[in-house]
């Protein structure tokens, strides 16, 4: 009897709609802050759970529902941030953030009739974009916290101090602190179009294993890092350098017999994905500038390809 009341209880909730219809928000908040499609769906679901502990009439005395419901979602982030810092210190490898397909592609490849999956509802904009998010990971929590909130969605001050316990003149100060963050690690992003034609020949390039013609397209201190997670193989260190990293993409092309390279949108750019007998194993963002290569990213980790396997 109890649970049909709580039923109802629900179903008469003026605000149910509102809730629902913050999933989106909620998601793309979460991502920012972790890094992590899993991640953010966890802290959704944790969101939901928290607002409905509460009682009818506690959540008929919030003003603003969806207000709350990013707040708490954001708390929740906070401390996991904290935590994740020491979770990847035994992560086997580097970390790289969980990259995202195009929202479009993920729509025709669920097609069939799979559930929707929390990839379909990141909006994909600058601010998802892999060198950014790289960027994001050096920062404190309270850092990327207050940044994120102000400088991607536009929270004041008064409402981020809130979320991170301190007063809104520090977390101008925070917010101050990762925009040099940024500035310094960052140079301007290539156009659009230079950028995919980089990818696309340095695609050309790898299937041919001509050496030579990958290396023109890298910066001779180019960065490569790969994320097994000690689930598959990949490098445990950064490959440095353009003879380096073009020897080893050389390498891999010639090693995994079968392997299909096809050109994607990864987090809102053009990217790569390696896949074998249909199946992605791999997921490459880039970061081109001034032309050439700087950053590769190569994420192999089975868990962080959810979306791209499910395809």
């Amino acid at each position: 009897m109890s649970n049909e009341s709580e039923q109802d209880d629900a179903g008469a909730d003026p605000s149910l709609s509102v809730i629902v219809s913050e999933r989106r928000q909620l998601i793309n908040v979460g991502y920012r802050l972790l890094g992590s499609l899993a991640d953010a769906e966890d802290v959704v679901q944790e969101t939901y759970a928290r607002w409905y502990a509460l009682t009818p009439r506690q959540r008929q005395a919030v003003a603003s529902p969806g207000g709350w419901m990013t707040k708490v979602a954001s708390r929740i982030c906070l401390d996991l941030l904290g935590s994740a810092r020491v979770r990847r210190e035994s992560y086997v490898g580097e970390w790289i953030p969980e990259p995202l397909p195009d929202r479009t592609e993920w729509a025709s490849a669920r097609a069939g009739g799979a559930a929707p999956d929390p990839a379909d509802r990141v909006t994909l904009d600058e601010s998802v974009g892999m060198a950014f998010l790289v960027v994001l990971e050096a920062m404190t929590p309270a850092e990327r916290v207050a940044f994120v909130l102000h400088d991607v969605f536009r929270y004041s001050f008064a409402e981020v101090a809130e979320i991170v316990g301190r007063t809104p003149p520090a977390c101008r100060q925070l917010a101050s602190s990762a925009r040099r963050r940024i500035r310094a690690a960052q140079a301007p992003a290539a156009p659009v179009a230079e950028h995919a034609e980089v990818v696309g020949r340095f695609k050309r390039a790898w299937e041919a294993k001509d050496i030579e013609a990958l290396i023109g397209l890298l910066d001779p201190d180019v960065v490569a890092v790969g994320d097994g997670g000690g689930i598959v193989s990949a490098a445990l260190r950064p490959a440095v350098g353009g003879e380096v990293v073009a020897r080893g993409f050389v390498d891999i092309v010639s090693l995994m017999s079968g392997m299909t390279i096809l050109e994607r949108t990864v987090n809102g750019q053009a990217g790569l994905v390696a896949q074998r007998g249909g199946i992605t194993e791999t997921v490459l963002a880039f970061d081109v500038v001034d032309g050439r290569i700087k950053h590769i990213w190569s994420v192999r980790n089975p868990e962080k390809l959810r979306p791209w396997v499910s395809g």
